[in-house]
């Protein structure tokens, strides 16, 4: 009888992400307009195009004069209105009514608080505190930015804010890496499309949806594909079927079983498998491949497992493709609210709830269980070994609900 190879040591999680991240192709670069450009990274840095603001602005409502003439009086001798700038120079003794966000006439270098005046026919009088420095109340010219300044950087992530950034810098367009094809394919033969009845030995294919809905914070298109039944032909037709993606993103058959054919369905296309398992729970059986550009990403069939490995792997390969300068989550240290347990032989991510203060790990902890994962906002990290935690003791969390927050 043939002996079975031994199976390949499941590599460390970071490294897993390296080697992922490594073979991740950058995406073309397309120009989009800027307010159809929220949720994209920027491929280059932004250059601002124009000072913001142009000219020195007035902050409040008050008069514009010179700092010379305090205490006063002064001579009303014109408006200064948002839009609608002073056209003359501010002498001596003059001054100026201005307004919030007006432009700072020629020849004045304070603003006097409307509070802190008296006006009487064309006479202005000091009754409070003059601004100390003088020019407190105003707005120098480019004091939010100027002409060349790299208002934000390549690889940064596209908000409202962003966009309105890059507007009010002189943008119209933005370059980015265009829109990421993602295909789903969900395999095995016990699941039951979705919207059928399940048979009493099939489950609900829930994963394609869920793995689907996890790019959709993002520049992503997905498709699903499936349920494929447990043939090895049925699975090549739709690698095949898939053969536009960027990236295909398969559940369950990248074990050991006698119907896990994701290595057999890939060794049969030629495709090497770049690297298999990694030592974390859940999410074990972990698969990754290239076929041209194109990343293959084979996750558990377990629901929690495909969550799992999907936050640490698939959401950070579409950010870097989509040219995020740090495409990885990042953790926060959390003090726990309920007690920890013993680590075991590989790093653990416990399904968690965060309330803003604290922690609580869910009492479910089970791979197949969804419950827990919906309830969920955190994952909470258990390093191997890991000695029992009681309540209070910092541990490293991933806030999982602000992953498209995180640049």
């Amino acid at each position: 009888m043939p002996r079975t190879p031994p199976l390949p040591p499941p590599l460390p999680l970071a490294e897993a992400q390296a080697r992922l991240l490594a073979l991740a192709p950058a995406l073309p670069i397309e120009w989009r307009d800027v307010a159809d450009s929220n949720g994209y990274f920027l491929a280059q840095a932004l250059p601002a195009r124009r000072d913001q603001p142009a000219a020195p602005l007035s902050a409040m409502d008050g008069f514009a004069m010179r700092a010379a003439d305090l205490p006063g009086p002064w001579r009303l001798v014109g408006e200064s209105a948002a839009g609608h700038p002073f056209a003359g120079t501010v002498g001596p003794g003059q001054a100026v009514r201005i307004s919030t966000g007006a432009v700072v006439p020629a020849g004045a270098d304070m603003v006097l608080l409307k509070e802190d005046s008296a006006v009487d026919a064309d006479t202005l009088t000091l009754v409070g505190t003059a601004p100390d420095p003088a020019e407190r109340h105003i707005r120098p010219r480019g004091m939010d930015f100027a002409t060349d300044d790299a208002i934000l950087p390549a690889g940064w992530r596209i908000n409202a804010a962003a966009i309105g950034l890059a507007i009010a810098a002189g943008h119209d367009r933005v370059p980015v890496r265009r829109a990421l094809r993602m295909t789903v394919i969900d395999g095995g033969d016990e699941l039951a499309p979705p919207g059928t009845t399940p048979a009493t030995h099939q489950i609900p294919a829930s994963n394609g949806p869920m793995l689907a809905a996890i790019g959709q914070g993002l520049p992503v298109t997905s498709r699903r594909i499936g349920p494929v039944p447990d043939r090895l032909d049925a699975l090549i037709a739709a690698f095949d079927a898939a053969a536009g993606a960027d990236v295909i993103v398969t559940s369950g058959g990248a074990s050991v079983g006698d119907h896990d054919l994701i290595r057999p369905a890939l060794a049969a296309m030629g495709v090497e498998i770049d690297f298999w398992r990694v030592g974390i729970k859940p999410g074990k059986p972990l698969l990754v491949a290239r076929r041209g550009d194109q990343i293959i990403l084979g996750l558990p069939g377990n629901p929690a497992s495909a969550w799992v490995t999907a936050f640490l792997f698939l959401l950070p390969l579409l950010r870097a493709m989509l040219g995020a300068a740090a495409p990885l989550p990042r953790t926060i240290a959390v003090p726990l609210t309920t007690p920890m347990g013993k680590g075991g032989s590989r790093m653990e991510f416990l399904r968690a709830r965060w309330d803003g203060a604290g922690v609580a790990l869910d009492q479910q902890q089970d791979s197949g269980a969804l419950s827990p994962l919906a309830r969920a906002n955190a994952l909470v990290v258990r390093e191997p070994g890991a000695p029992p935690a009681p309540v209070g003791t910092p541990v490293q969390v991933y806030l999982t609900e602000a992953i498209d927050a995180l640049h």
